[in-house]
Order: C-alpha cells, then sequence, then structure tokens
C-alpha cells in the first residue's frame, strides 16, 4: 500500500496516473475533503482526511501502508510573502510532516520507505557554483523552511523506516506550476528574461520528477537526501531563448530586477535566486533520465498535457 499526501496536485497527480498505468492498485490518499476527493478524483483510490496545519490525520490511514509520498505543502509561489502567509508555508510543512509521524508510531504497522518533498531552495542564492547533495546549505526564508523540513525526515525516531527528502528543482509541465504561469506572456510574444537573465534555473521534466519518486521507493538506495533536477541546469537567458524556440516566439521583453522586488517583495528570490544543482546521487545510483536536454524537455511539456483532468483539481 502507497500512501500520498498532495495526491491531486500538479506533481501527486502525475504519479498516481502512473502508478495506475504500471497496474498498481494499491494507493491510498490524504485529503482535506474526503467527501469531494471522492466525488471529483477520476481514479478509485482509498481516501482519508487530514488537516496538515492542525496536524491531524484520519484513525487507520496508516495502517497497512508500505510507502508514504508526502507531497503536500502550501504554495510558495501564490503570492507575495507575508508574516501570514511565511507562517503558513512553514506550518503546512512541518505541521504535516509531524502529524504523519505520530499517525505512523500510532499505526500496527510500519512504512519501510517515507519519500518526502524538499526543494533546491535550501541551497539559497549561490551565483555560479555548482552544487551536488555535499554543498554547504544557504540560508534565507525557503532554505530555513526546507532545512526545517529535512529534519523531520531525517530525525523521525521510527526503527525500521527509512527517510528520503528530494530536493526538487523548477518542474516542467503544461498542467501547472512555474512553466504553466510562464505559457500565456510567452505564447502571446511578451516573454524575456528575468533580471540580468545571469540566475541559473535548476529544472526537472515531471515525468523524471515520478521516475524518481518511483526510483526511490523501490530501490535499496544509499542516501537520505537527492537533487531532484535534471543534469543540464541552465541561466535564465538560455531557458528564455530555448522556450521562445519551442513555442516559435520572440522573447524581447525582458523584466527587471528591481521591478520583480517590487511587484513580489521577498518572494523574488525565486525568480531571481541562482542554483546550479547536479543529481550526482541519482546519476551514481543509476537512475535514467528520460529528458536530460532542456529542448527536448519543454517540447514535450507544452503538448496537450496527458492527464489534463487531474491538472484543474485542487492541491489535498
Amino acid at each position: 500500500m502507497i500512501l500520498i499526501t498532495g495526491a491531486t496536485g500538479l506533481v501527486g497527480s502525475r504519479l498516481v496516473a502512473t502508478l495506475k498505468a504500471q497496474g498498481k492498485d494499491q494507493i491510498r490518499i490524504l485529503t482535506r475533503n474526503k467527501n469531494n476527493t471522492k466525488n471529483t478524483y477520476p481514479y478509485s483510490v482509498e481516501v482519508f482526511n487530514w488537516d496538515p496545519t492542525l496536524g491531524t490525520v484520519e484513525e487507520g490511514a496508516l495502517e497497512g501502508v508500505d510507502t508514504v509520498i508526502h507531497l503536500a505543502g502550501e504554495g510558495v509561489a501564490d503570492g507575495r510573502w507575508t508574516d501570514t502567509r511565511k507562517a503558513r508555508i512553514l506550518n503546512s510543512r512541518v505541521k504535516g510532516t509531524q502529524a504523519l509521524m505520530s499517525a505512523i508510531k500510532a499505526s500496527s504497522t510500519t512504512p519501510k520507505k517515507f519519500i518526502c518533498a524538499s526543494a533546491i531552495g535550501i541551497y539559497g542564492d549561490r551565483e555560479q557554483e555548482t552544487l551536488t547533495e555535499e554543498s554547504t546549505l544557504g540560508n534565507g526564508f525557503l532554505a530555513d523552511v526546507c532545512k526545517q523540513w529535512e529534519d523531520l525526515a531525517k530525525n523521525h525516531g521510527i526503527p525500521g523506516m527509512t527517510s528520503h527528502s528530494l530536493r526538487i528543482g523548477i518542474v516542467l509541465s503544461a498542467a501547472g506550476g512555474a512553466l504553466g504561469k510562464m505559457l500565456l506572456p510567452f505564447k502571446m510574444g511578451v516573454g524575456g528574461r528575468l533580471g540580468n537573465g545571469k540566475q541559473f534555473m535548476s529544472w526537472i521534466h515531471i515525468d523524471d520528477l515520478v521516475g524518481q519518486i518511483l526510483f526511490l521507493a523501490e530501490n535499496p538506495v544509499n542516501h537520505s537526501v537527492y537533487n531532484a533536477v535534471a543534469p543540464n541546469p541552465v541561466d535564465n537567458n538560455s531557458f528564455t531563448k530555448t522556450l521562445g524556440k519551442v513555442l516559435g516566439r520572440p522573447t524581447i521583453f525582458p523584466v527587471p530586477g528591481f521591478g520583480l522586488k517590487t511587484l513580489f517583495g521577498e518572494m523574488s528570490e525565486i525568480l531571481l535566486g541562482s542554483q546550479r544543482v547536479l543529481p550526482k546521487r541519482f546519476t551514481e545510483e543509476g537512475y535514467r533520465f528520460k529528458y536530460e536536454n532542456l529542448e527536448d524537455a519543454l517540447r514535450d511539456a507544452v503538448r496537450s498535457d496527458k492527464h489534463s483532468t487531474k491538472a484543474e483539481l485542487k492541491t489535498a
């Protein structure tokens, strides 16, 4: 049995679709609204209630679970980082993870694997420095959130359960996320580089991210932390030009850094910060990428989405 949080979000919905395509039917999801999810979710799965902010999990949700895949968390790019919003971002991750650990400890069975989302934001703004899982961690709000999230996953104190944290880069999918927000202005011909364009963007095609999650779930891997990125990060200039090429549109309207800082405040670090991250451990342990080249990844991502019905669902 696989239990998934965030199963109706961008990555979670693709993960469930992939598992179903592989003939794996023992899937259980946690959601804030069990009845609504049962009525709208396109697959037959077991559904249990939880509230990651309050830290509650419906009784029995963890019984018989072999693998937990924890993807849920308040969106970090959905609005300015007010104090209230920052608290929600942090609490959704910390309290949600604590709730899962408590439910596991109360369960009569112990999962073998606990796979938890994190983000490359943990490295902070590192300009041109090449980063691997062994690199020092950064500073700032996102880095601090990820540190706390990873610490909870790693130091769970549950005998017999192995944990892995995925430091996820920019997920390429037309169904949502960063690329989904970029597509409209670029298709209209008003896309352009952000700031000076020198900041590195470490990206990952959504199918490779799902593949990496399943790789960790199904194999006796060696580490607690993995960079979930493709092996060829690019700077924003290159990303912008490649997306314009794929869409057949000009990219001549740059957005100055001061404008982004004025518009988004502290949240602009997501757009202007630089992380040149490599998936060293996935490469060493034999994960085979479907998309190593950005142009190939973008061409596939901007085609009609293969699971568009689930893109309309709200994050669980």
